[in-house]
């Protein structure tokens, strides 16, 4: 870490002109830009998060029991706490903006969380090109990430923290410290992710530690600045951790996230806490990226620090586990990554150059490189303009990415509900109950939806019974006293094909996204 340092102060930019290098990184966020620029809401999660906004919003309170069910009504649900921050701010955008404000903000905290990583990439190696691949490695860890929810907050308060800490290095200000309790105060708001933040200042304190036992054998004077720098991250660890009892539940919230990590129904039915395989495009991209980082540490001619050996071991071991740490690995391993490419570089180029002999260079038509480097600037500029929310409709997008809202969100056979207003209660796929909460609140209260843990593993079970049209899923029907059925045609295929055939049922609506029927007697 500190080599890297002294070659941050050495290499600079040309701010004079804006070069092809520069062109690289600014492709790379503007690429990110325009992508979550066009992708929709989708339905699963965001929805219920801003009901519960609203609720927020309107009582000033945060919701403490389940209201949006009608088999779970009025039990404990302690992650409107959790969430509670980043929930009330999604709806007052939804709110004064409607879904094109919520996905220009989404687009934004994401491209800022990538363009941290890719400026502290840069800073650590000197390299535009290196640091703008470092940030779409990181990407592509964490696409599958990218729907409007709480956690996105989480993908930029992790670049802050490692830039503060990389920023203290080189210029310990005590006044940067702050960062790290402000942030945690933010984070243990939004989202139960939070011991992440305190894992980064952590992995900052044993480095810290690691070169004070390095230099033990060294003069008192130098034991004694080790030994004053690490206070810092030691400072920082314990105000970080005192700052998250400062959150509804208090210490409570460790319990909270302590229960998240083990529920075995949502290791079960969330894909997203599935362990990585090769069977999927994110489990593909997570262990290639893991396989890759293993082998860059393994070949650079510069030795990986204790902490980025620590951070590759940790976040590797969040990746394997669950897919939802391939995000947090691609964003940790990014900037330490370009570290040791840009090591590997420099060592191929000198060894190349001791057995070739370099060709003279004709010097450039600096004056057209800069006019061409203008034209793609704004060519850039451009698209990421007309990518804007507002002006979707002008690109041909297919089906999955056209929208502001996810064709496969029930609005309109929602808007059938509520005009027509069958009787409840209401049988429905699991992934139409979060705008369902949105949306049809206190008429049609929910069944089953994405809030998982909310729900015992034997409603799942029963669920997942009656979805797939096993045995006696009339009878479970008639037990829950359900008269309306709302199902999804893809997910739902041989319920549909039951429930058409079965003489018990009218089928008052159909649409490419679902099917309602309603009980005859």
């Amino acid at each position: 870490m500190r080599s890297t340092q002294a070659k941050e102060v050495t290499i600079m930019p040309n701010l004079h002109r804006f070069s092809i290098a520069h062109l690289w990184a600014l492709t790379a966020l503007v690429g990110i830009f325009i992508f979550v620029n066009t992708h929709p809401i989708r339905p699963h999660d965001f929805w219920w998060h801003i009901a519960a906004g609203r609720e927020l919003a309107s009582t000033g309170r945060i919701p403490i029991n389940d209201t949006y069910s009608y088999t779970m009504y009025g039990a404990p649900y302690p992650a409107y706490q959790t969430y509670w921050l980043m929930e009330w701010t999604l709806y007052q955008i939804y709110h004064r903006g409607g879904a094109a404000l919520v996905i220009l903000f989404q687009s934004a905290i994401v491209t800022t969380a990538y363009a941290l990583t890719l400026w502290l990439a840069r800073r650590l190696t000197g390299s535009w090109r290196i640091a703008a691949f470092a940030a779409l490695f990181a990407a592509a860890l964490g696409i599958n990430d990218w729907n409007v929810r709480p956690q996105t907050i989480t993908f930029l308060l992790a670049p802050v923290f490692l830039n503060t800490i990389q920023t203290y290095r080189r210029h310990p200000k005590p006044w940067l410290l702050l960062t790290f309790p402000a942030g945690m105060v933010i984070w243990v708001n939004v989202h139960g992710s939070f011991p992440i933040g305190l894992l980064l200042i952590a992995l900052w304190g044993a480095d810290e530690a690691w070169e004070i036992a390095a230099s033990w054998a060294h003069s008192q004077e130098q034991q004694k600045q080790r030994l004053k720098a690490l206070l810092a991250p030691a400072g920082a660890l314990s105000a970080a951790t005192l700052a998250c009892l400062l959150n509804p539940r208090g210490i409570g919230v460790v319990q909270y996230v302590a229960t998240m990590t083990t529920d075995p129904v949502i290791q079960t039915l969330v894909t997203e806490w599935a362990a990585p395989t090769f069977d999927t495009l994110s489990g593909q991209l997570f262990l290639s990226g893991l396989l890759a980082s293993a082998t860059v540490l393994a070949l650079s001619p510069k030795r990986p620090t204790l902490s980025q050996l620590l951070t590759f071991l940790a976040f590797g071991t969040l990746g394997l586990r669950t897919l939802r740490g391939s995000t947090w690995f691609g964003l940790v391993m990014a900037p330490i990554l370009a570290e040791h490419v840009e090591r590997i570089v420099e060592s191929a180029k000198e060894k190349m150059s001791e057995r070739v002999k370099q060709p003279s260079q004709q010097t450039p038509n600096t004056k057209l490189q800069n006019t061409l480097n203008v034209l793609l600037v704004g060519l850039l500029l451009l698209g990421a303009f007309v990518s804007l929310p507002w002006f979707k409709a002008l690109w041909p997008l297919p089906p999955q990415k056209a929208g502001l809202i996810s064709a496969e969100t029930p609005v309109a056979a929602t808007d059938f509900l509520l005009r027509e207003q069958p009787p409840g209660n209401l049988f429905h796929a699991m992934g139409f109950g979060s705008y369902l909460i949105w949306a049809a609140q206190p008429a049609y209260p929910v069944f089953i939806d994405p809030r998982i843990e909310l729900y015992p593993a034997d409603l799942w079970l029963n669920y997942l019974r009656i979805s797939a049209a096993a045995p006696g899923w009339e009878t479970q029907l008639r037990a829950y006293e359900v008269q309306t059925l709302m199902l999804n045609p893809q997910e739902q295929a041989g319920l549909l094909t039951e429930v058409r055939e079965s003489k018990q049922w009218d089928e008052i609506y159909t649409d490419a996204v679902s099917a309602i029927f309603v009980r005859k007697d």
